[in-house]
């Protein structure tokens, strides 16, 4: 190991910090192995696992070893649930589709018999993603979503690093997803609106985002199917929470651009894009009608209820712990897409 490396690894004391990624380049295996190794699993021969260790000890690896903490059950792993910050920027852990997605996953864990870490390390490159599996804490990696770090993942899963992805498909994907059909979702919200007759549809979120973006090409893609024109000016940006929400939309109407329906890229912009509405002097749905995108549980209880597209986030957690534990076993996964479901409730007008 080069003097560089232990330098921008980091020391303890006057020794360096070895990491999983180091213990793998040591012992000429995977990362994946390794971390087998470590948690005793019967997928190692018993040859490498003698051998991967005695590395670990020489070495002073800071992580977590099975032998110091005695007996452990073969089925008992530690997931660790990771959320990217979209495009640069911090998502809330209070985003209600995260509390459903994580429930999900919760769920799932308690029934393998595996603890779930919820990780507050907010990693936006390679060597941050490393690091989460570095202190042994976690066996494996389930992210939230891909935000910019697409090409990340991708060396991840080139070095063998055991994860699965909640997000979209994209082009080049070397790792497993699971994920809703959010073009078709976008699509299905659309197409709605234009058979209640609204003509001017305007579309609140961050298509920067891969999923969104996909929602959008729905929208667009229906438009079209119906023979609308598609208007850049109908589109506006806005975050995952309601302030945001709440802006972009005010300034869409104070722009005095005509429009009689919006597609909100979530349940939680839309629930914003509403209150902007009211705010303004506008009803929902006589005046403008709103589709979501989540169907979270306050979207039920919403003023006025809220139309919306479903995702079936206890599926999710039950597909990404099932595809993550197969990884960890050393079986091939493949991606997944879920269906949706159009929810109509008040905030469209039928």
């Amino acid at each position: 190991m080069d003097k560089k490396r232990m330098h921008e690894r980091g020391v303890f004391g006057d020794r360096p910090l070895y990491r999983l990624e180091d213990l793998a380049e040591l012992a000429g295996v995977s990362i994946s192995t390794v971390s087998r190794a470590l948690n005793n699993s019967d997928l190692v021969s018993e040859r490498t696992k003698s051998r991967i260790r005695q590395i670990a000890q020489t070495h002073h690896y800071s992580g977590r070893l099975r032998d110091k903490l005695g007996p452990v059950a073969p089925t008992s792993r530690t997931i660790s649930a990771v959320i990217p910050p979209p495009q640069g920027r911090d998502r809330r852990i209070s985003d209600p589709f995260l509390l459903d997605l994580l429930g999900g996953l919760a769920d799932q864990t308690i029934e393998r018999d595996c603890d779930l870490l919820i990780s507050h390390v907010m990693p936006s490159d390679l060597d941050g993603m490393l690091s989460l599996l570095s202190t042994g804490r976690s066996d494996g990696l389930i992210f939230l979503g891909q935000s910019t770090v697409h090409d990340d993942l991708n060396s991840l899963a080139d070095r063998g690093v055991p994860f699965v992805v909640w997000g979209a498909r994209l082009p080049n994907q070397k790792y497993c997803t699971v994920g809703s059909d959010n073009f078709k979702g976008g699509h299905r919200a659309t197409s709605h609106l234009i058979r209640l007759g609204r003509r001017r549809i305007a579309f609140i979120g961050d298509i920067e985002a891969p999923e969104l973006r996909l929602r959008f090409d729905g929208y667009k893609q229906a438009l079209a199917d119906a023979d609308l024109p598609f208007d850049p000016a109908l589109v506006r940006s806005a975050h995952f929470y309601l302030e945001s929400a709440m802006e972009s939309i005010e300034a869409l109407i104070e722009s005095g651009i005509r429009f009689d329906g919006v597609i909100a890229a979530s349940d939680l912009i839309a629930i914003g894009v509403v209150r902007g509405l009211l705010k303004s002097g506008l009803h929902v749905p006589s005046d403008i009608s709103v589709v979501g995108y989540d169907d979270v549980r306050m979207a039920a209880y919403a003023s006025p209820t809220l139309t919306t597209i479903s995702q079936d986030v206890d599926k999710a957690g039950r597909l990404l712990i099932s595809k993550l534990l197969r990884l960890l076993d050393g079986q091939a996964v493949r991606s997944e897409q879920l269906p949706t479901e159009l929810i109509v409730r008040e905030s469209c007008g039928a």
